[in-house]
């Protein structure tokens, strides 16, 4: 596959934001992964995970940036950790190759796993209709939440937020709940999960579901702690890619 780096304009800022792009070798219009970095991390993150899964596939392959690491020391931190600049860096990416690329718009996948799962999720509740499907491993559904329950990542929170717990809430997909039951989506989680409890996942769900009984999201309760297994995720989107009608079960 052919990588490029790609620099867009900020519709929030103007500012040029960077993304790597993978374009698939197959001919014709072809479905497009967009691959989330974690946490600590950057557009770089995900290489190694997502590269291979575009490449089986014949995706095209974006690792947007959004602002970078979610942490105290990336001077721009108040602009990453799911604020709007970092949204609309993903969105503005997405609409860039729409534009330059013959990308199967009907075929836009979302895949990312701890930050990442959490920026998938608000990616849900910004822009649902941009997704065939979206896969979401161990998210923080609740950065308020998350702050009393893990101090090793509190105070990146609170320098991300300016230390404001209305600005955490804002940046938690359990605000969004009612745009992201529009979303065709699987929430993957550890029950051992000592990072992110699973709890986030188990009541951001439940929350959904009382609201939204018929929406298509889903819940997998995994036998491990925070992990990402890139085959069980493909088997999800390629579910959903090439979805088929289910065989009805007699009693």
């Amino acid at each position: 596959m052919e990588q490029r780096e790609i620099w867009i304009k900020s519709s929030m800022d103007e500012t040029m934001q960077p993304s790597l792009f993978y374009r698939s070798d197959v001919e014709g219009k072809r479905p497009l992964l967009v691959g989330l970095h974690t946490w600590s991390f950057d557009r770089f993150n995900q290489i190694q995970n997502m590269l291979p899964l575009a490449e089986r596939n014949g995706f095209h392959l974006l690792l947007p940036e959004f602002r970078g690491a979610n942490l105290k020391s990336n001077p721009n931190c108040t602009m990453a950790c799911g604020s709007e600049y970092a949204k609309r860096d993903i969105k503005d990416a997405i609409d860039y190759l729409l534009a330059k690329e013959d990308i199967d718009k009907d075929n836009i996948f979302l895949l990312g796993a701890s930050g990442g799962g959490h920026m998938a999720l608000l990616m849900a509740g910004m822009c649902p209709q941009y997704f065939k499907a979206i896969g979401a491993y161990v998210p923080i559904t609740n950065l308020a939440k998350w702050v009393e329950e893990n101090a090793g990542y509190s105070n990146h929170v609170f320098s991300c937020c300016s230390g404001s717990v209305d600005e955490m809430l804002i940046r938690s997909p359990i605000s969004y709940i009612d745009t992201v039951a529009k979303s065709n989506l699987k929430i993957f989680h550890g029950k051992r999960d000592r990072v992110v409890s699973v709890s986030h996942s188990l009541m951001f769900y439940n929350s959904l579901l009382e609201k939204h009984p018929q929406a298509t999201v889903y819940l997998d309760i995994f036998d491990g702690g925070h992990e990402f297994d890139i085959k069980t995720a493909e088997y999800w989107l390629l579910s959903q890619y090439q979805k088929s009608e289910k065989t009805k079960v007699t009693g």
